[in-house]
């Protein structure tokens, strides 16, 4: 039998996805440049660029094809090999460059382009906004965080009825897993289920967006520490001026008192002219003395040199990165901010999700030269250059003060020196860690006891799995072991739901309806059940990832993302 299923390039986070599909009943193979310790099965190894690699693997009769090499150029590489081979497979294509993306998924059919840290960054700002998210979820163009309320004894929501849950537009109901049946959560309301001890609840909530507003006495507090950062910053470029100033009242204050009997108007602009190199009138030098003849060669070259240093120093405090330093210092925020270590893929795109909620925030950069410094500058957001690793790093972030420290760099060593260090300096301010290796990020928390320690390829496997699996996916979610996906689906005359009503549709395929659109107008809660599906709606739902099935056999222009 052909596989299903394709996983290009097995390192960390392809063979998280392999697993996942494997778990959830897929028929997958994996491919991969050499072979994996303990994993023999179902495992092609070989070129991954190769035709007869992709032929072996099965390319011609596979459905769909994920490519998840860190690589954005053999990820190509392999997608144009593949299409070649198979022009109607689909493929799960993951990249870096998210422009780059943007513009395949408009050209090529079938191609759903995905970016591990565009994926990831939303989870480690809920987790920094003390939000234990599970997955996210992207609906009315805003990224909700999707958690999970296991109902204990002391619960607030023990014994209520779903159906009350049901009707609040900034909370949305995801999922419902019962502890002692299998009954689905449209059935549940309507029998009227109340939830009781060891139920689990998936839910969505709507994010705010936090309005940061500074009042005058912050104003000026900010203004006095600018003024005190470029006194600090400006020792240099204020001893030479001074020193220049020296120089010219002394050279005037001389050739005032000396036998020519200069003006002091004329003294002043002869010494500024000399020693400026600008030239000046002349005061009879020829018939002065030698002594004072001197003293004008010796008051031309010190001029110059002072002249020339003074410059360098204002070229080199205007023009160079003193000035910036001296500018985001005097931004860094006082309390309640986020402090980001690490600029690279993940961190910039942690910083533009806090900054779009309204969140203050400070990065730590120590490379100069990062790609990133730009976009981020541009947001007007304050960046510190230096070793996250050393305590006077965090120090001058105002880190005692802040809400939360994100450790993001690409080094788990690093990452984990950060985190210590900012426990050291203030134990009560959340930690978020993120940890390359899947395998001992739980350890990680576990034994340092920070707030969350995350791997990006366990965060984002569900995403490629569910994406795998069928259709754009607008969300994603792992629940004791079961994968389940939010999707958009087109209705149209032969789909499925077509001419059912929600409610019975919900029920007889198991998925949860979140809200519908049709006729330029969007319907919600009990109306929604009621509805009855036409040619033209498209309807938001969630599902377990084993039942899209369902939804394969139907055209791919059927379902469409948001």
């Amino acid at each position: 039998m052909k596989p299903h299923i394709i996983v290009c390039g097995l390192g960390a986070t392809g063979y998280k996805i392999l697993c996942l599909l494997r778990q959830q009943g897929a028929l997958v193979v994996g491919i991969h440049n050499r072979p994996i310790a303990g994993d023999p099965e179902g495992i092609v190894v070989g070129d991954l660029r190769a035709a007869t690699t992709l032929i072996q693997a099965g390319i011609r009769d596979a459905q769909t094809l994920v490519l998840a090499d860190s690589d954005d150029g053999l990820n190509l590489a392999i997608l144009m090999q593949a299409r070649v081979l198979n022009p109607r497979i689909r493929i799960i294509n993951r990249l870096f460059n998210t422009s780059l993306g943007d513009r395949l998924d408009t050209t090529l059919p079938d191609h759903i382009s995905m970016s591990v840290a565009a994926l990831t960054a939303p989870i480690f700002v809920f987790a920094a906004l003390s939000n234990a998210a599970i997955g996210q979820l992207h609906l009315f163009n805003q990224t909700w965080p999707i958690h999970e309320e296991h109902i204990k004894d002391d619960h607030p929501w023990r014994g209520r009825k779903l159906s009350d849950l049901w009707d609040d537009r900034d909370r949305m109901l995801i999922y419902y897993l019962p502890i002692d049946s299998k009954v689905d959560l449209v059935s549940a309301m309507l029998r009227g289920y109340r939830l009781q001890s060891g139920d689990r609840l998936i839910i969505g909530t709507k994010p705010s967006v936090r309005v940061a507003r500074r009042s005058l006495k912050q104003r000026l507090a900010k203004l006095a520490l600018w003024l005190k950062y470029l006194r600090e910053h400006s020792r240099a470029l204020l001893a030479g001026t001074l020193l220049l100033l020296v120089m010219i009242l002394i050279s005037a204050g001389i050739y005032t008192s000396s036998v020519l009997h200069t003006n002091p108007i004329d003294a002043l602009y002869f010494s500024v002219g000399i020693i400026t190199g600008a030239g000046g009138n002349d005061i009879g030098l020829e018939t002065a003395p030698d002594d004072l003849k001197l003293f004008t060669v010796i008051t031309m070259l010190v001029g110059a040199a002072i002249i020339g240093i003074s410059y360098a120093l204002l070229n080199d405090f205007v023009l160079g990165t003193r000035f910036d330093h001296i500018w985001d210092a005097a931004r860094v925020p006082y309390r309640n901010h986020f402090v980001v270590c690490g600029l690279g893929g993940v961190g910039v795109q942690i910083v533009s999700h806090l900054h779009r909620c309204g969140h203050e925030v400070v990065v730590i950069e120590h490379d100069p030269n990062c790609r990133f410094l730009a976009t981020i500058r541009a947001m007007k957001i304050p960046v510190i250059q230096g070793d996250a690793t050393l305590p006077a790093a965090l120090k001058a972030a105002n880190f005692a003060q802040a809400h939360a420290l994100l450790a993001v760099t690409s080094n788990d060593t690093v990452n984990l020196e950060i985190a210590l260090n900012g426990k050291s300096l203030n134990p009560t301010t959340s930690v978020i860690v993120r940890y390359q290796d899947p395998e001992f990020a739980w350890m990680a928390q576990r034994v340092f006891e920070f707030d969350a320690v995350f791997s990006p390829a366990e965060l984002v496997a569900p995403a490629f799995a569910a994406a795998a699996l069928g259709g754009r996916i607008l969300g994603n979610g792992m629940t004791a072991d079961s994968l389940w996906v939010a999707l958009a689906t087109m209705i149209t005359p032969s789909h499925p739901f077509c001419g059912r009503r929600v409610q019975e549709a919900a029920i007889a395929a198991d998925f949860v309806p979140l809200y519908m659109e049709t006729h330029s107008q969007a319907i919600h809660g009990w109306e929604l059940l009621e509805v009855c599906l036409s040619a033209g709606d498209v309807l938001y739902l969630t599902m377990p990832a084993s039942r899209l099935e369902q939804l394969w056999r139907i055209p791919s222009a059927m379902t469409r993302s948001a």
